[in-house]
């Protein structure tokens, strides 16, 4: 797996890979839910990328997963591919922005999927959250962790 900086050209491959994630959360959200979370805007998507710190994870030159994180330490994305959940590229994704960020402390709003595995990175919960898209109710919470 080769972890590298986001690419403008990268975005079309990047929105197909987050619908197919977000479709691959099925057991925790209901269809509705899974719908209106996937319909995101992406106007604004290249321009946010650009300004965080955006990486992307390949294998053998292939998309699969992306993460950005502001200067402040805010994950704003983590997104994996379906077929590639526990595999390892979500903590590489996150080893390599915390790494490299400045700031004394991570925090996320993280879904009801990936609770566990921010837990399993040092994250606690600060509290639970309510995200509206499209005028649907989607659980997930707000987590931080100090710098190790």
């Amino acid at each position: 797996m080769t972890i590298r900086k986001y690419r403008q050209e990268d975005l079309p491959v990047l929105k197909e890979l987050f619908r197919g994630s977000v479709f691959g959360t099925g057991e925790y959200y209901t269809q509705e839910q899974l719908a209106a979370w996937a319909n995101a805007d992406f106007s604004g998507w290249h321009a946010s990328l650009s300004q965080n710190d955006a990486r992307v994870a390949e294998i053998e030159g292939i998309a699969v997963g992306f993460a950005d994180m502001t200067p402040q330490g805010y994950l704003d994305r983590l997104y994996v591919r379906a077929d590639c959940f526990r595999r390892g590229v979500g903590t590489a994704l996150c080893d390599a922005l915390e790494s490299a960020c400045p700031a004394a402390e991570f925090t996320v709003y993280a879904s009801e999927m990936a609770k566990a595995f921010f837990e399993g990175r040092g994250y606690r919960v600060v509290r639970g959250n309510t995200a509206v898209r499209g005028g649907v109710a989607l659980k997930n919470y707000f987590m931080s962790k100090p710098r190790a």
